[in-house]
């Protein structure tokens, strides 16, 4: 009985249901504290929310401002038309769309521990594997993002760990099919979440140098993988160039997130921005388009870098601390708060960051040879927000690899295997 009892709680198919259940339970909880009427609207008001309307009207992939501004490249396509399936079934801005949507990030999110737990084992053996996985279905933030935003958030945290698994998975094999497995992967990662693209470069390059077989053949292995990716994406950059007579190879949104962490609103002797509002942003988009609107954005926020070095360098080590804790400055936020749940989750994030570093730490003391890929997600994937602007949501692709992490340091990794 005992040993029955253990395996079943060892279960990944056990671990992936209670996971759905805490998602679909927070669900529940904090949807009967809101109207109908605005659950209905409110969570899909949003870029994603307003180009999956116009695809569901048959308008096409434009409106990211719910007006007729024309074809957008704003957000990439993926979620945007999962989000418009979704509306056509059930109904634009409906009740049944907000739950079909949040029931399918909650799928998403309960999905990763199926790859956490091979990861685990490939890392750790099977402890590990069973601890990561059940870490996985009780984080705060896998549990609370499914309901909190409509967006790829949850679908790129999937994505991420499968990534994560082809990754070691891969220099174990050179079947053609396990390769063009991962160029479809890729691809639908960068379509989902192009963010993810910052991992590229340094997971292909870990597989290079961790495969075996002669040096013609990794370039070759290598050079396949690059152009097979590229050209799975060719189609979305093509329909870009069409639509703005530029290259925007998936998403052109950077200018605008890069100016939205980086102008004069952070400056406190600067008269020049009191406030912004998304009002005024719509309409400046409306009025310049698309394109002038992103290199207007993009021109200013270098301008504010150039003119502030010193004041953006302090923001980004801000924006640092807020990827981590939630918050700029946790201490004050839970001195002041009076939100429990604010309140552990400050806690949670300190004691998920700290776990983190001993794991990477056990990891290079054992000298394991996942360590470079399994650290890449929350070392260099979050990078790029620090530089333009961040919060939780932004670095949640990474937080299975945390989990992950939290388990090695509770017990370590596996022996390296000779």
């Amino acid at each position: 009985m005992r040993e029955r009892f253990f395996r079943l709680v060892a279960s990944p198919w056990l671990i992936a249901a209670m996971a759905l259940l805490f998602r679909v339970a927070y669900l529940l909880y904090r949807a009967h504290l809101i109207p109908d009427e605005v659950l209905a609207s409110a969570p899909f008001e949003n870029e994603v929310g307003n180009v999956a309307a116009a695809l569901a009207a048959g308008k096409g992939f434009c409106c990211v401002f719910r007006q007729p501004t024309g074809p957008t490249a704003w957000v990439a396509p993926v979620y945007p038309l999962l989000v418009a399936g979704i509306f056509k079934i059930f109904g634009t801005f409906t009740l049944a769309a907000f739950y079909g949507s949040v029931l399918l990030n909650c799928c998403f999110s309960a999905l990763v521990c199926f790859p956490l737990f091979r990861i685990g084992q490939q890392v750790g053996g099977p402890p590990v594997a069973t601890l990561s996985a059940w870490l996985w279905a009780v984080f705060p933030s896998g549990i609370i993002l499914p309901y909190a935003w409509i967006w790829d958030t949850s679908l790129s945290a999937l994505l991420a760990a499968l990534l994560l698994l082809f990754t070691v998975k891969l220099p174990e094999s050179f079947r053609p099919r396990d390769y063009a497995l991962y160029w479809a992967l890729w691809s639908l990662t960068l379509l989902t979440n192009p963010s993810l693209a910052a991992l590229l470069p340094f997971l292909l390059a870990w597989i290079f140098f961790s495969e075996a077989g002669t040096l013609a053949s990794r370039w070759k292995r290598l050079a396949v993988t690059i152009a097979a990716i590229m050209f799975c994406c060719l189609p979305w950059t093509l329909r870009n160039y069409r639509a703005f007579q530029r290259l925007v190879p998936i998403r052109s949104n950077f200018s605008y997130e890069f100016w939205s962490g980086n102008n004069d609103l952070f400056d406190p002797n600067s008269r020049a921005v009191h406030r912004i509002t998304r009002y005024e942003q719509a309409h400046l988009y409306a009025t310049l388009g698309e394109t002038a609107f992103l290199d207007d954005k993009w021109q200013k926020a270098k301008t504010f870098v150039a003119t502030h070095p010193r004041l953006y360098l302090r923001v980004c080590s801000q924006r640092i601390i807020s990827t981590w804790f939630g918050t700029e400055s946790p201490l004050e936020d839970f001195r002041h708060s009076d939100s429990r749940l604010a309140r552990f989750l400050i806690l949670w994030n300190a004691f998920s960051l700290l776990a983190m570093l001993v794991g990477l730490i056990r990891l290079a003391l054992k000298r394991s040879p996942y360590l470079f890929p399994v650290a890449s997600l929350p070392l260099i994937f979050p990078i790029p927000f620090y530089l333009a602007h961040t919060s939780l949501r932004h670095r949640h692709p990474s937080d299975p690899a945390v989990a992950l992490l939290l388990a090695i340091t509770f017990l370590g990794p596996s022996p390296v295997r000779k």
